[in-house]
């Protein structure tokens, strides 16, 4: 289902089968034919509350996929929602606060909000480039309506015939007078979700949370001032054992069986990585594993819950995926 001139739902189901639930603001890890035999996995948002529904930007190989190949009836390998961006239940004021693609997760907090917690008071901010660009545009109108204390804000920042263009800054959250006691969640482009957390925290917000689309922040003890470039594949000739997938960054490469790990291969493919003890104690490494097995060498001083992997000291023992 088409939504705007960039972003396209899509509707997943199991036939026969009991979906796991989701909670608002979690996403979807889903797994893509790929033309030339590797597949790509892509992460994207649940966009609403009633069952499975992704909505893709097209901005790449896979989205484009999505939006001009996939059709009804077509399989995917698709893992459990997960995220911890979640809408947390409660009385308070909620600020649910987004740009571009990134309304994705908030709409869903919405319609969470209107199914389930009618009665709180509710701030609905989006900024889209112009009218045309706003997805969901009946949708994330018709929602606050059936909210008796909602408040809904739309921000176009293009000119559009004469018309000035308006941005969500902070003299402008400031007009808006939010309620001082509000949990604000924030999606978009990280330098908005940067400017927005330091508004809301200056006029007092005291619960602002962002979600990050791309890989988490790395943790590199005694590493400063490294030159940020984007995830690629290792450099020299290709391996040609097992797949392993950076699913956050977009990135499938073959190992090598060269006696590195998880965490030195995710190193020399740019993929932002934490660790710490690098020896398998300190646990700083633990990372999400959406698909696949793993062996250790050495051992961890304890091993990890299941579903996890501790990456400093682990090797494919079949082709994995990380939400990394």
């Amino acid at each position: 289902m088409r939504e705007s001139a960039t972003i396209t739902s899509v509707y997943l189901d199991a036939p026969g089968e009991v979906l796991p639930a989701a909670r608002p603001g979690q996403y979807l890890t889903v797994r893509l034919p790929g033309a030339d035999g590797t597949p790509p996995v892509r992460s994207y948002s649940l966009s609403t509350t009633e069952g499975y529904r992704i909505s893709v930007k097209r901005d790449g190989a896979a989205s484009t996929y999505v939006h001009d190949v996939l059709r009804a009836g077509d399989l995917l390998d698709v893992a459990a929602p997960r995220g911890d961006f979640v809408l947390e239940p409660g009385s308070g004021p909620v600020v649910l606060l987004s740009a571009g693609a990134g309304v994705t997760p908030v709409l869903a907090m919405l319609h969470g909000l209107t199914a389930e917690e009618p009665e709180r008071e509710v701030w609905w901010i989006h900024t889209a480039r112009t009218a045309a660009d706003q997805a969901f545009g009946s949708e994330v109108r018709d929602l606050p309506a059936r909210l008796p204390k909602s408040h809904a804000h739309f921000f176009h920042t293009r000119p559009v015939s004469g018309i000035e263009g308006r941005r969500v800054t902070g003299r402008t959250l400031k007009e808006l007078a939010l309620p001082a006691d509000a949990t604000a969640y924030v999606c978009g482009p990280q330098a908005f979700m940067d400017d927005v957390r330091e508004a809301l925290v200056a006029q007092g917000c005291p619960d602002v949370r962002t979600e990050l689309f791309g890989a988490l922040a790395a943790i590199n003890p005694g590493m400063r001032g490294a030159v940020t470039v984007a995830p690629h594949q290792p450099d020299g000739p290709p391996g040609t054992g097992r797949a392993v997938t950076f699913a956050r960054s977009g990135l499938t490469v073959r190992w090598r069986d060269d006696g590195e790990t998880l965490l030195e291969l995710a190193e020399t493919c740019a993929v932002p990585t934490r660790w710490a003890c690098r020896s398998g104690v300190c646990h700083t490494c633990d990372t999400p594993l959406l698909d696949g097995t793993t062996t250790y060498d050495p051992v961890p001083l304890e091993l990890p819950p299941a579903g996890r992997v501790l990456v400093c000291c682990a090797r494919p023992e079949t082709d994995v995926v990380l939400d990394q």
